[in-house]
């Protein structure tokens, strides 16, 4: 019995909860000395000595050994090894430019506290099923809570960490991990609205949990709390604020027309207070020619932009083009024409009858979602090495995904690899001598596959305005100085709605376009665009003579294509639209 209480406080961490335990098995109420508590430590390091899954790590220094429980502030990444109680935050300026770090101070390894709730699992096991439950509290109201995935953290840091730091803000690193991610929905999630300028309560607590189905979350590991002053809103001052000059570039003039200067002005004055963060470029064509042309944070005109995913739309354009050239049949082939589908795993022949079509509208039955814990998540296809097989690997779900869409970057790698197998050249050779140069565009950079083909993924980088010319290409109805580079009826195919986007109001997908309407003054501007993670864009607006690019840097974060929604419909449109 004295083991168990001694069990139930430990855990606990605090006081209160223990009392609250051992009062409701009728017990007297009992008070904690210090010499008490550091017993009943004791205690519990004895007892999970005969409980623990994997070899706790230890504590090793006083800071950690004084700190157990408790979540530490810092405003820069410390490793905990040279972390100093000087160091520790209790008042904290936030602002848009401003870092936060966590430094988390347990008594175990993770993998143990989960094992407590889930017994019966090996440590493999518990891992697959359980992880930190973050929650967020403004002035004593809880605004968000979150399991985090699975997996990540990694497993040996589970089995090996007792004392951690990892970010929660970090400018410099935007989402590289797993804690900014959760910095990131607790923001979408409530925090944004709530952390209003000026002064907040701040409390961040940690627990476990396990799903086995069943939800079941572990007592309180760590907590800690920050007084914040807050100053996300500053005015912006748009008499200090400077458009730049103009000059052509190679196949684009320079427009005459007017817009509102006064609205870019703000836009980049928040840009530059990080309102709108890792911003890298803003270019505006309006009837083919250069309106607007900003940079920031360091970028310029020859700065070549990874743009991530808006790279898979070039893949929908050189399908089309090999299609006028009679290499491909994107409506009618499947990928049984292309892949004896019957070695690979999983086999279906459901598998070979995968219409190229349905690759193109992210439509397929392969088992696979870059959302949703899947197989076919892209994460699990880059540390292979071949993505072809991989794909081809998977299994097929044939209720989930029968024609419904759902965002597969592992068949639009697959797509790549059918062009490569189908072109007379190599598919980058092909896009050069076929796409780039009759653009003039010279200056670009791919990304390759393992199996050395163009990654279709997103491996494109070129500058701003090559990439302002390759949506105005589309403006064109495919054509350029006279020329049709893609057949008009390829470009109506891709900026046809085929698919409604789940969970999306009066969105869809075209052939790996996506499709959407901005709202300016109660008016709906209708787009197909491109887009890839960070907030990168390229704008093609079907009933305004207009083309816009924004590159962005704000990788893995949840805010990167909410704030370029902001930046068209509060400024970019309103600044440029009849």
């Amino acid at each position: 019995m004295c083991r168990t209480l001694i069990l139930f406080y430990f855990r606990s961490k605090n006081a209160r909860s223990f009392e609250k335990k051992y009062t409701t098995m009728n017990f007297k109420s009992i008070r904690l000395s210090l010499t008490g508590v550091l017993l009943l430590l004791l205690a519990s390091n004895i007892y999970a000595q005969d409980t623990d899954i994997v070899k706790n790590p230890g504590i090793t220094s006083e800071l950690h050994k004084a700190n157990i429980g408790k979540i530490i502030f810092t405003d820069r990444d410390i490793e905990p090894n040279t972390l100093k109680s000087t160091d520790f935050l209790s008042n904290y300026h936030l602002t848009n430019k401003s870092n936060l770090f966590i430094t988390v101070c347990l008594a175990n390894a993770n993998t143990n506290f989960l094992h407590q709730l889930a017994p019966g699992l090996s440590a493999d096991s518990v891992l697959k099923v359980g992880n930190y439950q973050f929650s967020f509290y403004v002035d004593g109201k809880l605004i968000y809570r979150t399991e985090l995935w699975a997996g990540a953290p990694r497993a040996d840091f589970q089995n090996t960490k007792s004392i951690w730091s990892m970010p929660l803000i970090d400018n410099a690193n935007e989402g590289a991990y797993w804690s900014q991610s959760s910095w990131g929905r607790f923001m979408r999630s409530g925090g944004d609205s709530v952390l209003t300028d000026g002064r907040h309560k701040f409390r961040m607590e940690i627990r476990d949990y396990v799903k086995t189905p069943d939800l079941k979350v572990g007592p309180l590991l760590a907590a800690g709390e920050l007084d914040m002053q807050v100053y996300r809103h500053p005015a912006i001052n748009i008499a200090n604020i400077h458009l730049s000059p103009i000059k052509p570039y190679d196949g684009l003039p320079v427009s005459k027309e007017t817009y509102d200067h006064d609205k870019i002005k703000q836009m980049m004055g928040k840009i530059d207070a990080a309102v709108f963060k890792h911003i890298n470029s803003v270019v505006v064509l309006k009837n083919g020619k250069i309106l607007i042309e900003e940079y920031f944070n360091g970028s310029g005109r020859d700065s070549l932009h990874d743009v991530r995913s808006v790279g898979k739309s070039f893949s929908s354009t050189m399908a089309g083009i090999a299609e006028s050239d009679g290499y491909l049949k994107p409506e009618s082939q499947t990928v049984g024409d292309f892949y004896n589908v019957k070695p690979f795993d999983n086999y279906s022949s459901a598998k070979g009858r995968v219409a190229l079509k349905e690759l193109l509208t992210m439509s397929s039955r392969f088992d696979g979602d870059d959302g949703d814990n899947t197989p076919g998540n892209e994460e699990n296809m880059y540390p292979t090495p071949n993505w072809v097989k991989f794909v081809l690997d998977l299994p097929m779900d044939t209720v989930k995904y029968t024609g419904q869409w759902h965002y597969f970057t592992a068949g639009v790698v697959l797509l790549g690899d059918i062009l490569n197998k189908s072109v007379p050249v190599s598919l980058e050779s092909y896009a050069d001598i076929k796409l780039f140069k009759p653009l003039h565009i010279t200056n670009y950079h791919w990304e390759y596959t393992p199996q050395k083909v163009a990654n279709t993924a997103g491996g494109i980088q070129m500058n701003t305005l090559d990439f302002a010319k390759y949506g105005q290409l589309y403006k064109n109805n495919g054509a350029w100085n006279g020329k049709q580079i893609i057949p008009a009826t390829w470009v109506a195919k891709t900026f046809t709605k085929h698919k409604v986007i789940p969970g999306r109001n009066n969105e869809y997908y075209g052939y790996l376009f996506w499709n959407k309407i901005y709202k300016v003054n109660g008016k709906g501007y209708e787009t197909y665009y491109c887009s890839g993670n960070g907030g990168n864009s390229i704008f093609v607006f079907k009933d305004q003579p207009i083309v816009v690019v924004v590159t962005a840097t704000a990788f893995g974060t949840a805010y990167a294509h909410t704030q370029v929604d902001k930046m068209m419909e509060q400024y970019i449109l309103p600044a440029v639209v009849q």
